[in-house]
């Protein structure tokens, strides 16, 4: 039985602590060996045996543990209580005396600035809570801080980005335990929709675009039902009711990007979009414009680390 510690603290997010606890409870259910011992023995641990999550909602958690106890996964749960915790010196050097007895090291959400703050995280990949990623990086710049993905590995210590992505993580550790039919078999029992894979971006291009203010947003809207169409700088300029030098230098402004890669960005998201429902990738390159499979290909490499085909085989 692997025994996985979710550290709580004052503060903390609720979802946090009980979005990885539901998950191996849900894989111990899915386990249909009656004679055999359920794989993980999951326990919510703090300083104290009440702890008041951010919600308001307390939580009867057991003390923290003997350091020197094997341990199979640490996971810290975020929340803004971790601003506190990490000035509580002796929760930090628990948590770095934890983690060395530990066989892997997890975060959820803001945790990462506890497992940085113990400098488990030194010269390492890291994910975050994308709203946090700016404070995170000028506390710690010894850490290599990724802000897209909805989760990160490097080596034995996985971190993960806001609240729901700490499920998505603990899926994925369920999948390299126990296989991944097992991992989807907990994913449909909790109606997970879609067992999102780590590289994927935190939110979407279109509400990334949304923060530019509302110029674009019909243009934008135009852009997604009518992928096939010419998407050229005249084209959209046109559309925009604006001249090509104009609407570049004003697009830019507003979205903090081209509008060559903002087309980029809203084909390659709808691609993916199709590709997780099952459409095969000639399907999904003629329905999101691409000249060429080669083409789609790069920019698939450029965004998720993989390949379209090898992601419509893991993900569709």
């Amino acid at each position: 039985m692997r025994r996985i510690e979710i550290l709580a603290f004052d503060n903390a997010q609720l979802l946090d602590i009980t979005g990885p606890l539901q998950v191996f409870t849900s894989a111990n259910e899915a386990t249909h060996e009656p004679d055999q011992p359920k794989p993980y023995k999951a326990i919510v641990v703090a300083e104290n045996t009440q702890t008041q999550t951010s919600s308001g909602l307390s939580l009867i958690t057991t003390p923290l543990t003997d350091t020197d106890t094997p341990l199979d996964t640490l996971i810290i749960a975020g929340g803004w209580g971790v601003n506190k915790a990490c000035e509580n010196l002796e929760l930090i050097e628990w948590v770095r005396r934890r983690a060395a007895n530990a066989r892997r090291i997890a975060s959820v959400c803001s945790g990462a600035f506890l497992l940085a703050e113990a400098g488990l995280l030194d010269g390492r990949r890291a994910a975050t809570h994308w709203n946090r990623c700016k404070e995170f990086t000028k506390r710690f710049p010894q850490v290599k801080l990724e802000p897209d993905p909805i989760f990160v590995q490097d080596g034995r210590i996985w971190s993960s980005a806001g609240v729901t992505a700490g499920i998505d993580l603990s899926l994925a550790l369920v999948e390299a335990d126990l296989g991944r039919t097992l991992a989807l078999s907990v994913a449909r029992e909790l109606v997970v929709f879609l067992k999102r894979p780590g590289g994927q971006a935190q939110f979407s291009t279109a509400l990334q675009l949304q923060e530019g203010g509302q110029r674009f947003d019909r243009l934008h809207g135009w852009i997604m039902d009518n992928l096939r169409a010419d998407l050229s700088l005249p084209t959209l300029a046109e559309q925009a009711k604006m001249s090509a030098r104009s609407f570049s230098r004003h697009y830019l402004k507003a979205t903090g990007r081209t509008p060559a890669r903002a087309v980029e960005d809203i084909r390659i998201e709808a691609a993916r979009r199709l590709l997780e429902e099952g459409l095969t990738v000639h399907q999904a390159r003629m329905r999101c414009g691409y000249s060429s499979e080669e083409t789609m290909r790069r920019n698939f490499m450029r965004k998720f680390g993989t390949t379209p085909q090898a992601f419509r085989d893991h993900f569709g």
